[in-house]
């Protein structure tokens, strides 16, 4: 990161903290989108977190949870608290943004600078929530808001990704929705710390109650906790004090015993595992663009490569640093006088191998993560006999590693870079192969091949 991005970042961070809302949109679309510089503000802003309770609400659609999320933030507002509201919807499929659905009845608080509120679009993602919820709540967390509500998009048996960001899971049901004890059962039932059901004042709530009870009788969670079940009824604000007791009861049991450090450790492991999966992801289809996953995806297809050998080969070079130097080629007279010398200073070398093509002896010898390759020459006509009879023995080339050859040499060949050949040769080790032409590198021969 430049010293003028730091500074930047600092002056950014500062204006988000000190309550600029424009600063506070304007980083969590920086986050949201993955626009460039987004790691580097998240990595600043972390140390800034970790002081916001997160308050998880999820459910089935028509649950009433908006108008829930609404009446919280009414009631935490009175009690003078800051609050940040993350709304996760559908993803629309004409806009890729979200479907805001119920945000409109939230409109109310927009005037209020005490609340901050922000649809997201799901794009994709399973488990209620998107793909970034977990850096816009640090964001939000960074900015100084006592309370983050997460809403998810309510799409019923899979919504519990939330229980590893939320400090608090609530639960949200409602009578008369068909097949309560499926509902309940279906995935859900076991990440609630608290149960919430909405519009009680329909028949059949006490019926959905005795479920729940009758469920919670069955298991004991490892924490010791039994939630609590409070009846609300969202749209008339009944109920609402009495769940914002529940969560605080619920806040204060997880300070005993380090239950909440456990908690958040469990949660990171899970969150830790799902980041690395993502950049893992994202970086194999950095390596696999300009065309490469579909020419190997023709090849699994007519049958010329098995996909599990190929996975693995990715996931092999996952670890691997692409467009570093493979080796340092240097022409030598002698290949078993050369070698001795690598030999006697303890590294290893590697079996004479001969190119025909280039007129060549040659050996490797490992060095870090690159290697040195020791060229002899097989006859008078080689490139490297001329080399050495002009210039004596010496440096000749230097290779870089790339990812996609046919891709770096379409780049270059469209930028006007000259190519001693664009023919791709085959060459030690059975690796494909081009040399860029000095005059297009500053006098100095260099080599790509293809890892």
């Amino acid at each position: 990161m430049t010293d003028l991005l730091k500074q930047d970042i600092r002056t950014w961070i500062e204006q988000l903290r000190s309550g600029d809302v424009r600063a506070l949109a304007r980083a969590i679309s920086m986050v949201e989108n993955r626009a460039p510089g987004w790691s580097d503000l998240l990595k600043t802003l972390f140390q800034h977190s970790g002081k916001a309770r997160v308050l998880g609400l999820t459910g089935p659609p028509g649950a009433g949870k908006s108008t829930l999320v609404d009446q919280l933030a009414r009631f935490y507002r009175k009690e003078k608290h800051t609050v940040g509201i993350i709304a996760v919807d559908p993803t629309s499929p004409y806009t890729g943004g979200a479907i805001l659905g119920d945000r409109i009845r939230m409109q109310e608080h927009f005037s209020d600078p005490g609340i901050y509120i922000r649809s997201m679009a799901t794009r994709g993602s399973l488990g209620g929530l998107a793909r970034t919820t977990a850096d816009v709540t640090t964001v939000l967390d960074a900015s100084g808001r006592d309370l983050i509500m997460i809403e998810t998009v309510g799409v019923g048996q899979d919504e519990v990704d939330i229980v590893r960001l939320a400090d608090v899971t609530v639960l949200i049901l409602v009578p008369g929705m068909g097949d309560d004890v499926q509902t309940i059962k279906a995935g859900i039932m076991e990440i609630a710390d608290i149960f919430v059901i909405n519009k009680s004042d329909r028949d059949g709530a006490e019926h959905v109650e005795h479920e729940i009870r009758a469920l919670q009788s069955l298991a004991m969670r490892h924490d010791g906790w039994t939630p609590p079940i409070v009846k609300t009824i969202a749209s008339q604000g009944v109920g609402i004090e009495e769940l914002a007791g529940a969560i605080a009861d619920y806040e204060a049991y997880l300070q005993k015993g380090n239950l909440a450090l456990n908690k958040s450790v469990e949660n990171w492991q899970e969150r830790l595992v799902e980041m690395l999966r993502d950049a893992l992801l994202d970086k194999a289809r950095t390596q696999l663009d300009n065309g490469k996953l579909a020419r190997l995806a023709g090849e699994v297809a007519e049958h010329k490569r098995d996909p599990y050998t190929l996975v693995e080969e990715i996931a092999a070079n996952l670890g691997k640093r692409w467009f570093q130097i493979d080796h340092l080629g240097i022409a030598v007279k002698s290949l078993a006088a050369a070698k001795s010398i690598y030999e006697k200073l303890g590294l290893s070398v590697s079996p004479e191998e001969t190119v025909e093509q280039e007129q060549v002896r040659l050996v490797m010898v490992p060095v870090g993560e690159s290697r040195l390759e020791l060229l002899e020459a097989t006859s008078e006509d080689s490139t490297i006999a001329k080399f050495i009879a002009k210039r004596g023995e010496g440096l000749h080339h230097v290779c870089l590693r790339v990812p996609d050859l046919p891709s770096a040499v379409a780049r270059l060949k469209k930028d006007g870079v000259r190519l001693v050949s664009e023919e791709m040769k085959i060459g030690a080790g059975g690796h494909r192969y081009v040399f860029v032409h000095p005059s297009s590198t500053g006098g100095v021969l260099l080599e790509l091949v293809e890892a």
